[in-house]
Order: C-alpha cells, then sequence, then structure tokens
C-alpha cells in the first residue's frame, strides 16, 4: 500500500489495460454515434407525413426530437474526440496524472471515466 501512494505514474501494463478498456468504449461510441447518424437521416427522409392532419404539431414534435438526436450526436462526438485524447495520453505515457494536482489519479476512477483529465480532489476543488 506504501509504495501504490508513491507511485507517479500507471506502468506499461496498467496502460495496457487502460487502453483496450477505452478503444471498447470507442468502438460502442461509434456505433451509437452511426445509430445516431441513421436516426437523423431516417427523420430527414420521412415525406409521407405532408398529407396528414395535424401536420404542424408532427412537425413540431418531430423538430424537437431532431434537435435532440442532434444534441446526443455532439455529446457524443465529443466522447470519442476525449477517449481519443486519453489514448495519446497513454502513448505518450502520461495517462492517468492529474491535470491540475500532478498527482496520479486512482484506477478506479480511470475504469469509470477513462477520458478524465482530473483527480476527484482537483474535480471537487472546481466546483
Amino acid at each position: 500500500m506504501e509504495q501504490e501512494k508513491q507511485k507517479t505514474k500507471y506502468n506499461d501494463k496498467e496502460l495496457a489495460e487502460f487502453k483496450l478498456l477505452i478503444e471498447q468504449k470507442i468502438f460502442s461510441a461509434r456505433e451509437e454515434l452511426n445509430e445516431l447518424a441513421g436516426a437523423l437521416s431516417s427523420v430527414n427522409s420521412n415525406g409521407d407525413d405532408a398529407a396528414i392532419a395535424g401536420k404542424t404539431l408532427e412537425d413540431g414534435s418531430a423538430t424537437f426530437e431532431k434537435e435532440q438526436t442532434n444534441q446526443l450526436a455532439g455529446r457524443q462526438k465529443k466522447f470519442i474526440e476525449q477517449l481519443e485524447s486519453a489514448l495519446g495520453r497513454i502513448h505518450n505515457k502520461t495517462y492517468g496524472i492529474c491535470r491540475s494536482t500532478g498527482k496520479l489519479i486512482p484506477a478506479e476512477r480511470l475504469r469509470a471515466v477513462p477520458h478524465t483529465t482530473q483527480s476527484m480532489e482537483a474535480k471537487l476543488k472546481q466546483a
């Protein structure tokens, strides 16, 4: 335990574990982004609704749904970018080091939020 507290960076084996976790998350996130993109294109191609009575309400609902899907897609893109940035930090062997405190971020936090650049200590001080 004493040695764990003195540790300043993760070793290659640990970095490989995090890399695998991040690559799996990127794969899942890209699949979800593709589904969102598919949903957006199907909303756009739905031209048969023009003849339906009450079209104005449906248009408003469809517009709202499209905006929500666009927001989700935007968040998903940002998440993928953050994960890819984390892969870069793994490659540079700087992954898991808090950008605010310079201390090692606990592995449990990195497993839960693999793209984080801050320890909980630093994150809570921000709030």
